[in-house]
């Protein structure tokens, strides 16, 4: 509202709005004040890896916490430097059709949590080296009027994250597929089980229950703060849940190889196959993950209903994207990884920069110096089972969709011909 001071006129306006801004609701919207032209519009990003463009490549520079731009720091470096956020000029927000929109602003953080909407990142265990979402939207706020705001948040939290349950199921495929469940000695941290990952190891409804609390504080606070900085105190929140990068079964010609599928101890061939398809992970680990997906939806939908009733004037809408990828998952065609919309489990054999696509003919001392780059470095592998570039021009799709959508929820649907349907 700084920006109306020019005038006593507006200086009025500032009052006014400042006191409106300490209730539930939204203020009215109101026009620029006269003489005073109007800001340019925007559309922000806020939450985690699925907003920020995590998998989509060709990341941005980042200013982190002391103001300082951050570009590629090597991959050996602190996985808490401001550029492993993986801003991505690829990112669904930038691929989304949004007429009026001027400017677009991506503050989504890889590994984002509720907890760094209102705090900077680095005052919790792990976190990046950037100021909390709210401080780099309200400075957003003070140049342009922000129209709408696209929020992915919940699938990283104080209970459980996305990055360890993925790690944890390909992991355990992994263990499984190349050493005996008696060579603890292969890994870092101890031995890896290396049995299927079942709903117990991903998150328990306790945990969901209290990631659910978490994300609605979070989106509290970001409704909050729109009330009291958008320009018109008119914008659109779109909340976005998530989708899974894995089917439901993997074709059938990953099944088994060499006559051994993943139901004994050891089975190379099989791993290394499933590797270079982008689905290093146990048949009977899907449905599992595929619930831990839907429970993510619940929560995100939670949240929105919860909210709705708290801030009945504002405009949120809840996306849900956990069929955007149907028909184009890793390992769902024959094909994969060609044609996915997700990226592949990436490793690196030490912070090189290069990707090892296939596994074929490794030994186990091989397959624990790769793992425990993962594990040692986790940038080198972040962007595993992520949208890639094109999932993000399809879940753009979904945001334009929700973006005009008149339903307060709505779901974005792909079809067996690739149509993307928003309804």
């Amino acid at each position: 509202m700084s920006l109306f001071r020019r005038t006593a006129l507006a200086a009025a306006l500032t009052v006014a709005a400042a006191a409106l801004s300490t209730a539930v609701a939204p203020a009215a919207p109101t026009s620029a004040a006269p003489g005073v032209a109007a800001l340019p519009t925007a559309a922000v990003a806020l939450g985690d890896s699925f907003i920020s463009g995590e998998g989509a490549g060709a990341y941005s520079s980042v200013v982190d916490v002391n103001g300082v731009s951050q570009g590629f720091p090597g991959w050996n470096a602190a996985n808490s430097n401001a550029y492993f956020c993986h801003r991505s000029p690829n990112a669904s927000l930038f691929q989304a059709d949004l007429p009026g929109v001027q400017a677009r602003f991506n503050l989504a953080c890889s590994g984002g949590q509720p907890h760094d909407i209102a705090n900077a990142s680095a005052a919790r265990a792990k976190g990046r080296s950037v100021a909390s979402q709210l401080d780099q939207l309200r400075a957003v706020g003070r140049t342009h009027d922000i129209d709408l705001v696209l929020v992915g948040i919940g699938s990283n939290n104080s209970s459980f994250t996305f990055g360890n349950v993925a790690e944890k199921c390909a992991n355990r495929f992994i263990a499984d597929a190349w050493t005996g469940w008696w060579e603890f000695w292969a890994y870092l941290g101890g031995p890896v089980p290396q049995e299927p990952c079942t709903d117990a190891d991903l998150a328990s409804a306790a945990q969901l229950g209290a990631a659910t609390a978490e994300t609605t504080a979070a989106v509290r606070q970001i409704l909050t703060t729109l009330a009291e900085i958008d320009a018109d105190g008119r914008h659109r929140v779109v909340l976005q849940d998530y989708t899974n990068p894995l089917p439901f079964d993997l074709a059938a010609n990953f099944w088994e190889e060499d006559g051994r599928a993943d139901d004994r101890d050891k089975f190379r061939d099989l791993g290394a196959e499933r590797y270079a398809a982008g689905c290093p992970i146990h048949r009977a680990s899907l449905l599992p993950g595929h619930r831990f997906s839907t429970g993510l939806g619940t929560l995100v939908g939670s949240v929105r209903a919860t909210l709705a009733g708290e801030f009945p004037a504002t405009d949120l809408v809840y996306l849900n994207v956990q069929r955007a990828f149907d028909g184009a998952r890793l390992c769902e065609q024959s094909s994969s990884p060609a044609g996915v919309l997700a990226t592949p489990i990436r490793l690196q054999d030490g912070p090189s920069g290069t990707f090892v696509t296939s596994l074929s003919g490794k030994d186990k001392i091989d397959i624990q110096r790769i793992a425990n780059t993962c594990v040692s470095y986790f940038q080198t592998c972040q962007e595993s089972w992520h949208p890639n570039a094109a999932g993000h021009r399809v879940l753009g799709r979904c945001l334009a969709g929700a973006a005009a959508a008149t339903a307060r929820a709505v779901s974005c649907v792909r079809s067996g011909d690739g149509t993307i349907t928003v309804s």
